[in-house]
């Protein structure tokens, strides 16, 4: 009688357990690093967060990328860089939306893949795990990219002083072998406004300094060594970007002249002369011409 009750109560125990565990946070399992080159951060309801492959990865170079060769120039060899294992910087690309910002930073990625250089997209709401995404990789051979795209914050947002400590602000170092590249149509990442004026001083020889308010709204975005602004294309940058995806997608010479007047009315209609809207244009009139 008393072992039947012994073993009755064990089961009760391991069942009580089991669904503790359940609840209680997991550590997050390292991915098979064989199955791509690219990875997302995903969490899900009721289980620890985990590194997902990208099993097609978006196949844009960087000879696709037009007008920007500045801007081009200097993340190449920042991440060139880094995949040598010299110093290199965080990169936040600011700018007009539809300019390359993201289509550069998956360019690079693709340039360097096979020189051991890996991405790791992390969504906004998710920022508040940086730490244990670079605890994760930490010890791998390759280099990481953790890539945040369209980022901007609202006052308040978790997901800002965990960027801010990533970055630059926590008593343990930076992890080499991780970079942070992050796009945003914000320079300084947090809303401004008309109020914050109020809280720059002047001193008696009429300098002007910013107060709290404005010195932490421009912070975050200091502590990205590398910025990169990009800004509207005019109308012939417009249409060069429209003629090279007309040709990529088929279209001859004749029929890349034909379409410069629908490819300006494309653009008239959507407000915008953005890389972006000429890769729409060209799909749309490609698909047709077809």
């Amino acid at each position: 009688m008393a072992t039947t009750s012994l073993e009755q109560f064990l089961q009760r125990a391991e069942a009580v357990l089991a669904r503790v565990e359940a609840i209680l946070p997991q550590a997050p399992r390292e991915p098979d690093w064989n199955l791509s080159f690219a990875y997302r951060w995903r969490r899900r309801h009721g289980a620890a967060s985990q590194l997902q492959p990208v099993r097609s990865v978006a196949k844009i170079a960087l000879d696709d990328l037009h007008n920007i060769a500045r801007q081009k120039e200097a993340i190449e060899q920042n991440t060139r860089q880094f995949v040598a294992g010299r110093p290199a910087n965080n990169v936040l690309l600011t700018g007009a939306r539809g300019t390359g910002k993201s289509s550069l930073i998956k360019a690079c990625l693709n340039r360097f893949a096979g020189d051991g250089l890996r991405l790791i997209e992390v969504d906004k709401e998710d920022l508040h795990e940086l730490g244990d995404i670079v605890d994760l990789v930490a010890g791998r051979p390759e280099r990481f990219i953790i890539f945040c795209d369209d980022l901007s914050f609202e006052e308040g947002e978790s997901g800002y002083k965990a960027l801010k400590v990533a970055l630059d602000g926590s008593v343990s170092a930076q992890s080499d072998n991780v970079l942070i590249y992050a796009t945003s149509n914000r320079r300084h990442l947090m809303p401004e406004r008309m109020s914050d004026n109020a809280t720059y001083k002047h001193d008696e020889d009429g300098d002007l300094h910013p107060g709290e308010t404005v010195e932490e709204k421009i912070s975050l975005s200091e502590r990205f060594g590398l910025w990169l602004s990009f800004y509207p294309f005019k109308q012939d940058d417009y249409l060069d970007i429209v003629s090279y995806w007309l040709r990529h997608f088929g279209c001859t010479d004749a029929q890349v002249e034909e379409a410069r007047g629908e490819a300006l009315r494309w653009a008239l209609q959507r407000g915008s002369r953005s890389g972006r809207v000429a890769w729409q244009f060209a799909r749309d009139h490609a698909g047709k011409m077809a």
